[in-house]
This record gives C-alpha cells, sequence and structure tokens, in this order.
C-alpha cells in the first residue's frame, strides 16, 4: 500500500486517482485510515486542455493541465505526489471475451492460487495472434467451472480435475495509452496503474447488488459517454459511444447563437431536458456573441434543444446494449454518473426512452471532502481511488513500494506564491 505522511508527520497510506478528461483533468488523495476506511483529504482540478474524445492530441497542454490539477491537490492535502492511478477510456477502447481451461494439479488439494494463476494465462490471446498495435489493461473473471460444476466466482478450495474460466479481457490502442502515460511521466509523476474509466466510475456508483442482478452503467463525460454493464457481480460489456457534455453544449452555442464558454454556463445554470417541466414564460439572460449586451431568452428553448440531444443519447445507449446481447440481464436499470448526470431531468428522459429504472449514482464508501466524495462529477477519480485499494488485498501489488512525500514549510510558501 501506498505510504506518506499528513499533515502533523504521522506516517498514512495514500491513494492517488488522476481522472484525464476531455473537460477536465482531476486530481483526488485519499488517505486509508485506522478503521480500513477511505479519507478524501484533498482534490484538485483544471481545465483540459490537450485532448479530444479521451485522447490525447496536445500532450504539452494536458502536460500543464495536469501540473495545476496535481499541485492543486498537494496544497490542499499536505502530500507530495510521486504516482497515481490514471484513468483512460475513448474510442480505442475494445473488449472481447475469451476461454481457458487447465487440469488441476492436486484434486485433492483442490484449486490453489497457482492454479488460477495459469487458467488466466491460458485464457488470454497467445502473443503472437494479439494485435501489435493493442495493450492489454484488463483481465476479469466472470466465472469459473469446476468439472461440471457452473457459475463459481472464487474456485478457491474446490476439489476437481478440471478448471475452466470465461474472462472479458479489456485493450486500448497501444499509442493512446503511451500518449496518456507519457503525458503524466512529463508532468513529474509515475503511473502506478492505468484503469478503464468506466470501471473506476462503476466502482464508485453501483452497489454489488446492483451487479449481481444486472445493470448498466453510463459516464456521461465531456467526450464521450462510457458504457459498462454488469451480470452475476463481473463486468460482461464496455462500450465508447460518441456522445459527451461537450456536444450538448454545441448544439446550444449553435441553436442559440452564443459563445461556446456562455453556452456552457447557460447549459449548468438553466439547462434542463425534461422541455415539459418547464412553464412557457419562463425566461433567462444570455451574453450574445462579440460583445453583445445580455439578452432574454425562453428557458423552454432551451430545454428542446437539450432534450433533442439526450434523446439521441440514450438511444445509441439502448441500441448499444441490446448489440451486446445482455439486453435481458439489465434488470437493476441504468446508472449514471458524470457532469451531465447533473443536468436538469435527465433521469426521466432515459427512464422514458429506455424503459428502465434510472438513478443518478454518487461515489460510496468514502469520507472526507464531501463536495468531493458525493458527487458523481468525480465518480471516475474516486472510482479509481476504489479499484486501487480493493485490488491491494487481492493478487495486484501495484500499491507496494510507493512513496508520497511530505512536503516542507518552506516548500509549502514557496508554492503558494510561486
Amino acid at each position: 500500500m501506498r505510504t506518506g505522511a499528513g499533515k502533523k508527520g504521522r506516517m498514512t497510506n495514500i491513494i492517488v486517482g488522476l481522472d484525464i478528461g476531455t473537460t477536465k483533468i482531476c486530481c483526488i488523495v485519499a488517505a486509508v485510515t485506522d478503521e480500513g476506511t477511505l479519507d478524501v483529504i484533498g482534490h484538485g482540478v483544471s481545465a483540459s486542455r490537450g485532448l479530444r474524445k479521451g485522447a490525447v492530441v496536445n500532450i504539452e497542454d494536458t502536460v500543464e493541465s495536469i501540473k495545476k490539477a496535481v499541485k492543486e491537490a498537494e496544497l490542499m492535502s499536505d502530500v507530495r505526489i510521486s504516482s497515481v492511478y490514471v484513468g483512460i477510456a475513448g474510442s480505442h477502447i475494445v473488449g472481447f471475451n475469451s476461454l481457458g481451461y487447465i487440469t488441476i494439479r492436486n484434486e485433492d488439494e483442490g484449486v490453489t492460487q497457482a492454479d488460477k494463476t495459469r487458467v488466466h494465462a491460458k485464457a488470454k490471446p497467445p502473443k503472437e495472434t494479439f494485435s501489435k498495435d493493442r495493450e492489454e489493461l484488463h483481465t476479469i473473471p466472470q466465472r469459473y467451472i469446476v468439472d461440471d460444476q457452473d457459475g463459481i466466482k472464487d474456485p478457491l478450495n474446490i476439489c476437481g480435475e478440471r478448471l475452466e474460466v470465461d474472462v472479458y479481457i479489456i485493450t486500448g490502442a497501444k499509442m493512446a495509452v503511451k500518449n496518456i502515460k507519457r503525458s503524466v511521466h512529463r508532468a513529474g509523476l509515475s503511473v502506478s496503474r492505468v484503469i478503464l474509466q468506466p470501471l473506476a466510475s462503476s466502482k464508485a456508483v453501483l452497489t454489488s447488488e446492483e451487479m449481481d442482478v444486472g445493470v448498466a452503467m453510463v459516464d456521461l463525460g465531456g467526450g464521450t459517454a462510457d458504457l459498462a454493464i454488469y451480470s452475476e457481480g463481473s463486468l460482461v460489456h464496455t462500450a465508447v459511444l460518441a456522445i459527451g457534455g461537450n456536444h450538448f453544449t454545441h448544439d446550444v452555442a449553435v441553436g442559440l447563437r452564443l459563445s461556446h464558454i456562455e453556452a456552457e454556463n447557460v447549459k449548468v445554470q438553466h439547462g434542463s431536458v425534461s422541455s415539459e417541466s418547464i412553464e412557457d414564460d419562463e425566461m433567462f439572460e444570455a451574453r450574445g456573441m462579440g460583445g453583445r449586451p445580455p439578452q432574454p431568452r425562453l428557458r423552454k428553448e432551451l430545454s428542446g434543444i437539450l432534450e433533442l440531444r439526450a434523446e439521441e443519447l440514450f438511444e445509441l445507449v439502448g441500441e448499444e446494449i441490446k448489440k451486446s446481447g445482455h439486453e435481458e440481464k439489465v434488470v437493476a436499470g441504468l446508472v449514471l454518473a458524470g457532469g451531465a448526470a447533473l443536468l436538469d431531468g435527465i433521469e426521466s428522459v432515459a427512464e422514458r426512452v429506455l424503459a428502465l429504472p434510472v438513478r443518478v449514482g454518487s461515489p460510496r464508501e468514502l469520507s472526507g471532502l464531501r463536495s468531493i466524495a458525493k458527487s458523481p462529477v468525480y465518480a471516475t477519480a474516486v472510482g479509481l481511488i476504489l479499484e486501487a485499494w480493493q485490488s491491494s488485498d487481492g493478487e495486484d501489488t501495484s500499491l507496494e513500494g510507493i512513496w508520497q512525500k511530505p512536503r516542507s514549510v518552506v516548500q509549502r510558501i514557496k508554492e503558494w506564491f510561486f
């Protein structure tokens, strides 16, 4: 587990999540308490200047945005951040199922950890058949079979002769992953692990009951919407949809002839995707382009623009769920995360389009800064911390041996002024 020093100099375990998104970069610092829970002790947010639809298009801009978010998090948490868990998303992400089986070495002893490791390796495609431009990000076991006994979640110590596993392998474009890592390294940080953003968001906002029954999660980011489907406690499908919060903003800018900045402000302050809930005479003011003075606008007109885009988004979500073959498994409905999940009326539109129960998910299992720990805006960054924390109790050892340095008083004073 990663270690560091708190404000009083006492040693503590620290985990840092870095969400590198299309519209914002968010860094969250969490400490593991003596009770074994997570406490958010710092965060930093900066505008993202170097990404498009989750992919790095300008490394220098991305590096500067990362530095700003990390510095803010350091100042608040009083921890010198040296390594981070980084989220990744984008249309280059591809997931697929694969099967593997082995003969259990000692049928009387039962399945050992070594047997699990071997069967996981067997389930992966041979390296020579794996595309050279792809990089494996996650291999997620979905179910095990020991002899004829199916539906096993953990086969440890179960006796038998043959062990099979069905895994879901998630890959990313090698260059896309490399550019994310390179940006983080050039910001002066090491990458503990790259984690799929919808996997992280799911950790933050879904309950174990929902994942067991079957649920879909959509993280509504700035450039894309990331979909994850769970069934029987395991991730069974992921997809990236090419609609995000920026598309809502663009529609408002074009429809009302506003600058992008003003359109974003209008969307956040006055936007609703449910036009039927808006009175015909409700008004708001918006600044025109080119320095024109504020003009009164009909809120119902704004709502109509946003509602059309929301309907298109959830139609795409429904099509992807159906195409995945897991439509009948989404019993618990849909959970929304991300900044666009805060748009007024978005739950009702999603329920109407998808004919599923819908809720907006807030991060769980963390205490500390309430505005961060409980907001769907920070679901990915919080989820990165949860994924790192939970995996440290299993086979993964990526949390070990990482030191987050405390900052001296002189360093902190210099940072305030320079």
